[in-house]
């Protein structure tokens, strides 16, 4: 049974940092491609940053390109996403999601896409 498991949220003020872990079982990163997402109250789910399966190519949306970054530890089968300089509109609940397709590139997350996802983890960034 696949399963991913976030953490690492919390409450932060303007600026400063978080780190998410996604813990994997069930499955190995070496065939997926991963993708972090979030979702804002009253909005629809966004994704923010992936990783590819073979190569580790990487893609950020525009809104955290800079400011977040995305990394895995195969032997961990984590999937990791930094966050710093911390803004109010980065509050949401992020979500990690595994794409089992072997050729896929690291493109703009799609939700359509993921099949496999893990339960969130808040953020709220506030003084």
């Amino acid at each position: 049974q696949l399963q991913l498991v976030e953490s690492g949220g919390g409450l932060v003020p303007p600026g400063g940092s978080l780190r998410l872990s996604c813990a994997c079982s069930g499955f190995t990163l070496d065939y997926f491609r991963m993708g972090w997402f979030r979702q804002a109250p009253g909005k629809e789910r966004e994704g923010i940053s992936c990783i590819s399966r073979n190569d580790n190519n990487t893609y950020y949306a525009d809104s955290v390109k800079g400011r977040f970054t995305i990394s895995k530890d195969n032997a961990k089968n984590t999937v990791y996403l930094q966050m710093n300089d911390l803004k109010p509109e980065d509050t949401a609940v992020y979500y990690c999601a595994a794409d089992w397709n072997p050729f896929a590139p690291a493109t703009m997350p799609l939700v359509s896409e993921y099949a496999y996802w893990g339960q969130g983890t808040q953020v709220t960034v506030s003084s």
